[in-house]
């Protein structure tokens, strides 16, 4: 076997080997000039941008996850311009971006900013991983043998564990992992499939699915109930940011009635309907919930729109085109300037933005708000 190189050491070599490889896993990201195209809508010939490439994927996160910095400068998501699905940065006034990631299996849809927007939280194959926007991912938690994850992950207010639930059989369990301490419970067991967890804002409690029905129990496992919502089947819900009630989208039994945005309020116990709109196949809203921005699943009319709480009237944005209106995940920036949101329209998945400063109030930045557990 040849010698060591002069004046190195065997420990010396032996360590160097070992800082080699953790540079391989910390290699450079790599970054890539601006993408963005932008193009008058044919329909209300507003201004369109599109920020990703359409000829590989790149789609958002889950709607009810932080993908926009609060400075509104960045955006994360998830792209398979390398040949994978990775995590990606996107500078939102160069439109450049920057690679994240090199996992296998990544799921993009489990992307999530933490609440001080310096890291950010997937799962990769059955790992849940933390990692700052500049660094090497570091594996919290593996799902068990025998279990199997199943849809959402979301990381609570207050920045300190990422929820999700595990499935065996029939049966499921929710799950809370501490990001500091990498240390997992279990909250609460279920007979049926738990999935999309998002923890509510100022409370110690947990929203979940379980299929059209809507779950609520404490971050400790008690209370857990369903919330008494209107008849129908329940689409993308989500948590007021006041935490006081849950936003949702509520399909009607009848398929000729129009989709509805529906607010329930589980401290009172009472469901009430926001407005009706031209069926919407996904929806989201500003912090104050004032205004909505949704797709319209309609063939006819296949639009992101804006609709005002107040005045329960819409007004077109502009052309989605997606062939699944429900994957557009429309959603507003945290200053509610710009609207963001994806279709295949032109090709692959592509991520689109529209500047509404001159239709919707600015808000400020979010306050970040402690939050019990």
């Amino acid at each position: 076997m040849a010698g060591l190189p002069r004046g190195c050491s065997r420990r010396g070599f032996l360590f160097s080997g070992f800082a080699a490889g953790l540079f391989a896993q910390e290699r450079p990201s790599a970054s890539f000039p601006s993408a963005v195209k932008r193009y008058p809508d044919p329909t209300t010939d507003f201004d369109v941008y599109r920020l990703t490439d359409p000829s590989y994927s790149s789609t958002l996160p889950a709607a009810y996850n932080r993908a926009i910095a609060h400075n509104n400068a960045s955006m994360l998501f998830c792209c398979e311009r390398n040949g994978s699905p990775q995590a990606f940065r996107l500078d939102l006034k160069s439109g450049e971006t920057r690679e994240l990631t090199t996992v296998e299996d990544l799921d993009g849809s489990s992307l999530t900013l933490t609440p001080d927007n310096r890291s950010f939280c997937f799962f990769a194959g059955r790992s849940l991983f933390l990692s700052g926007l500049g660094g090497r991912p570091r594996e919290l938690y593996k799902i068990p043998e025998g279990w199997e994850r199943t849809a959402g992950l979301s990381v609570g207010p207050d920045g300190t564990h990422a929820t999700f639930a595990e499935r065996q059989g029939n049966g499921s369990r929710l799950r809370m992992v501490s990001l500091a301490q990498a240390t997992a419970r279990t909250v609460v067991e279920s007979p049926f499939a738990i999935s999309h967890p998002i923890a509510r804002p100022m409370r110690a409690q947990i929203l979940f699915r379980q299929d059209d029905a809507l779950w609520l129990v404490n971050s400790d496992g008690t209370q857990k109930h369903p919330l008494k919502l209107a008849a129908g089947r329940v689409g993308p819900a989500d948590w007021a940011p006041d935490g006081k009630t849950v936003l949702y989208l509520n399909f009607p039994e009848d398929s000729k009635q129009l989709t509805a945005i529906r607010e329930c309020a589980p401290d009172a116990a009472s469901d009430k309907l926001v407005a009706k709109t031209s069926q919407f196949a996904h929806f989201g809203f500003n912090r104050d919930t004032s205004v909505f921005v949704g797709a319209s699943r309609s063939a006819a009319s296949p639009t992101i729109l804006l609709l005002l709480r107040i005045t329960q009237r819409e007004l077109t944005l502009c052309e989605h085109k997606a062939s699944h209106p429900e994957t557009t995940a429309p959603r507003f920036s945290p200053d509610a300037q710009r609207v963001y949101f994806q279709s295949d329209r032109d090709g692959k998945p592509a991520i689109y933005c529209m500047h509404v400063e001159r239709l919707v109030e600015k808000i400020d930045a979010e306050s970040r708000p402690a939050d019990p557990r």
